[in-house]
């Protein structure tokens, strides 16, 4: 009996996505061929149908929101409009959110791989670098700061969003975490020439969880009771 239309895509999806979760949760070297087709519901023979090996889908998963129209809907609360022409600053908000630092199994791989990338074959460095030219791209088309070429500019925010995430994850004090996700997005955002402020530089951080957020709440109510005490 032959399989209805579209049945090839869809195994290959579950596979992709199978091994996209178990990367970003693992690392490349600690996942194996087995332990992604157990997840995706389907027998190891079935992998080289697909893939002609572990590394070719590496590669594969290398996507995000840059180069994956269904990646938007992966982080309850982020949106990002690539067709905006404030796409630059919210790509770097949605970048260094906080539903971006907890949702690991549907990170950027760019944040959970570039270590596992390095070592690896030039099939999959290619892919890890055109996943970042695509994001460097969108980036470089919203640029105001006309310091130096757009591109280059960039290029360093696209490596404050990534970097500034890899670190965070990294730090066993999630309040430093915190601050540092929200220091970067406020570099990041100058650079771009983009105003903190109008754009809110951890704006996808739920309210009262970012320390920025925190003080300045603070602040305005300080105003406040001292403006009532006038009264």
């Amino acid at each position: 009996m032959p399989y209805p239309s579209g049945h090839r895509e869809q195994v290959r999806s579950r596979i992709v996505e199978s091994a996209r979760r178990l990367f970003n949760r693992n690392g490349f070297e600690r996942v194996s061929v087995d332990s992604i087709m157990e997840l995706a519901g389907l027998t190891r023979g079935a992998f080289y149908a697909y893939f002609e090996s572990k590394s070719d889908l590496y590669a594969e998963t290398l996507g995000c929101f840059f180069t994956d129209p269904n990646w938007k809907s992966r982080w309850e609360g982020v949106d990002v409009d690539l067709a905006s022409p404030h796409a630059g600053p919210q790509i770097v908000r949605a970048y260094l959110s906080r539903q971006h630092y907890e949702d690991v199994e549907n990170s950027c791989p760019m944040v959970a791989l570039p270590s596992d990338v390095a070592r690896s074959d030039p099939t999959v460095k290619a892919a890890f670098e055109t996943v970042f030219k695509a994001m460097v791209a969108l980036l470089g088309h919203n640029v105001r700061n006309t310091t130096q070429p757009p591109e280059d500019t960039a290029m360093a925010i696209a490596g404050l969003c990534i970097g500034g995430m890899v670190v965070a994850r990294s730090l066993n004090d999630s309040r430093f975490g915190d601050r540092l996700r929200d220091a970067a997005a406020r570099a990041a955002l100058m650079l771009g020439g983009w105003e903190p402020d109008a754009y809110g530089a951890s704006s996808t951080i739920p309210q009262g969880k970012s320390p920025v957020a925190l003080k300045t709440r603070r602040i305005r109510n300080s105003k406040r009771t001292a403006a009532r005490a006038k009264h």
